[in-house]
C-alpha cells in the first residue's frame, strides 16, 4: 500500500470491503503497483472484429495463452477478455494476474442498426473463474442506450454483491452522433461522466479529438475558457468530468500505430492526468519481443508522471 493507493481507495468508501480489496488488487499488481496508474491488456478483439482481422498479423496470438503470458511477463495490472479466453487460461494462470471478465460483446456480422452488445457471460462466471473485476460496454448515442444503462445498473449491483468492481467501456456510437462526434471531447467527457453516474469503478474511453459535437457544449466550453487544442488538455477535461478526477479513467490504444505515435499519445495522457492505458492491438499485434518492449516503455512513462 502507498499513499496514492490509499487516496484512490478513499474515493470508493461506499463500497464493501471486498470490492475495495479487489480494486486494491488491480492497483497493486505489476510494474505500476502503488503508483495509481494502470496498463491493462484487453483481448476482446477476436469477438468484436473477427479472428483473422485481429490475430493473423501475429499468428501466435491466435492462442489464448499468448495474451495472458504477454500480460504477465510485461507486468500489466490486469488481463481483460471475454468468457472463452478467460475460461481457457483460468486454471493455469489464476492468481498470477488479475482477470477482468468482459460480460458483454458485439460482432461485426450485422450492420444497419444501432450498436447493442449481447450479454455473453455472468457475474457467476467471474466468481467461478476467480476474476478480480467484470467489464461491460455501453454505447452512449445509440438509440438503445437506455436499455444498456439499465442493464449496466443491474450488472454493477450484482457484481457489488459479489465483491467485484466494474470496468465500463464507454464508446459513444449510434444515430445520435456523427462519426466525428464519436470521439469529440465533449462527447467523450459526457460518456465518462455517465459511466461514473451509473456506478462504474473504472471507466475506459477513447482519447478525445479536438472537436465539439453539440452546440450547447461548444458554448459552455467557450464560456468557461476550456482549452481543447492539445490532447493533454482534452484528457484533463475528461478526467475532470469524472467526479473531479476521483474516478479511475483509462484510455484505449485503438488501432495499431507506430511506436513513436503510441508513446507520444501516452505521454499526453499521462500529462493530462489520465490513470493509464488499456492497450490491446498495439501490443498483441506486434511480435512478442516488440510488444514487451513497448508495454514496458509505456509503463515507464506512467511511472514518471
Amino acid at each position: 500500500m502507498t499513499k496514492r493507493t490509499d487516496e484512490i481507495l478513499s474515493w470508493y468508501k461506499s463500497d464493501s470491503p471486498m470490492v475495495r480489496e479487489n480494486l486494491k488488487k488491480l492497483l497493486t499488481h505489476g510494474e505500476l503497483s502503488g503508483t495509481g496508474k494502470f496498463v491493462i491488456l484487453p483481448v476482446d478483439q477476436g469477438f468484436e472484429h473477427g479472428p483473422a482481422r485481429s490475430f493473423a498479423v501475429n499468428p501466435p496470438s491466435y492462442d489464448p495463452n499468448y495474451h495472458v503470458e504477454l500480460a504477465i511477463e510485461s507486468g500489466c495490472n490486469a488481463y481483460a477478455a471475454p468468457l472463452g479466453f478467460i475460461e481457457f487460461v483460468a486454471s493455469e494462470y489464476r492468481g498470477k494476474i488479475p482477470f477482468i471478465l468482459k460480460l458483454n460483446n458485439s460482432d461485426v456480422l450485422s450492420k444497419g442498426h444501432d450498436p447493442q452488445s449481447a450479454i455473453t457471460a455472468s457475474v457467476k462466471d467471474a466468481l467461478r473463474l476467480g476474476c478480480t473485476a467484470v467489464g461491460y460496454t455501453i454505447y452512449p448515442g445509440s438509440a438503445l442506450r437506455n436499455q444498456q444503462y439499465e442493464a449496466l445498473r443491474k450488472i454493477i449491483a450484482e457484481a457489488r454483491d459479489a465483491g467485484l468492481p466494474t470496468v465500463v467501456w464507454a464508446y459513444p456510437r449510434g444515430q445520435g452522433l456523427s462519426k466525428e462526434g464519436e470521439t469529440a471531447v465533449d462527447v467523450i467527457a459526457y460518456a465518462a461522466h455517465l459511466s461514473c453516474q451509473l456506478g462504474a469503478h473504472i471507466v475506459k474511453v477513447k482519447p478525445p479529438k479536438d472537436h465539439i459535437e453539440h452546440p450547447a457544449a461548444l458554448e459552455a466550453f467557450k464560456k468557461a475558457s476550456i482549452s481543447t487544442s492539445s490532447l493533454k488538455d482534452r484528457i484533463s477535461e475528461v478526467v475532470r468530468s469524472s467526479f473531479a478526477g476521483k474516478r479511475i479513467v483509462i484510455f484505449s490504444g485503438g488501432e495499431t500505430k507506430s511506436k513513436e505515435e503510441i508513446l507520444k499519445e501516452v505521454s499526453e495522457i499521462a500529462a493530462g492526468g489520465g490513470f493509464g492505458s488499456i492497450m490491446g492491438r498495439n501490443a498483441f499485434q506486434r511480435p512478442r519481443s516488440e510488444a514487451l518492449t513497448l508495454l514496458r516503455e509505456v509503463m515507464d512513462i506512467y511511472k514518471a508522471s
